[in-house]
């Protein structure tokens, strides 16, 4: 039985924040930590997908993580949000599960913003959302796992350079190189794949 089945919310207050639920749980409160599931299943599920392109194995990466986050509760550290700690809990275990698949990429749907839509406002207008994910799909191949982790952290899920840093375990500037990285390959991949999404006249 999963995680997310073995751990139901009951007479647990809905509004405390997440590090009282945390420290709850710390104490054997498996309510509380019910709680802090249901509250981050979708949000770790999303973080992995985005980073495995396979919704399915992200599925089980979110238990994993959840399984892990329960086991280790004595790390969390509650000067950082609860959330930055299961991302990194979850992004990690995710790049390990990247790194060790064979060269059969499995894919499914992984909801991904590709590029900004300010700076590539002609593409996201032409595309459909089906077709930014799997054209996401096939570029991101190109990006390394760092790369890929750091992109989907910073640029996708909108965390800030600091939290992104801590998840990884490097240093801001690593995650900017990655980052920039990471969208310069994008670009340059765009615009040999799909010449037609670029802005007219313009360069990748």
């Amino acid at each position: 039985m999963g995680v997310l089945r073995l751990f139901r919310p009951a007479n647990v207050n809905a509004e405390a924040d997440d590090r009282t639920l945390a420290a709850a749980a710390r104490e054997g409160d498996e309510h509380a930590f019910a709680l802090l599931v249901q509250r981050h299943q979708g949000g770790v599920r999303r973080v992995a997908a985005r980073i495995l392109l396979d919704e399915e194995e992200a599925r089980d990466i979110a238990q994993l993580a959840f399984i892990r986050a329960w086991e280790n509760l004595h790390r969390y550290d509650p000067c950082w949000s609860f959330s930055t700690w299961l991302y990194r809990i979850a992004s990690n275990l995710a790049i390990d599960a990247l790194r060790a698949r064979d060269s059969r990429e499995r894919t499914h749907q992984a909801h991904l913003r590709l590029l900004g839509e300010e700076e590539w406002p002609e593409a996201t207008g032409l595309l459909q959302e089906r077709e930014v994910e799997g054209i996401f799909r096939q570029l991101a191949a190109k990006l390394p796992p760092a790369q890929r982790q750091a992109f989907v952290l910073r640029e996708v899920e909108g965390l800030s350079t600091e939290e992104v840093a801590r998840i990884m375990g490097c240093s801001q500037t690593t995650v900017r190189n990655h980052v920039f990285s990471a969208r310069a390959t994008l670009r340059r991949e765009l615009a040999r794949r799909y010449p037609e999404y670029l802005p007219k006249g313009g360069e990748p």
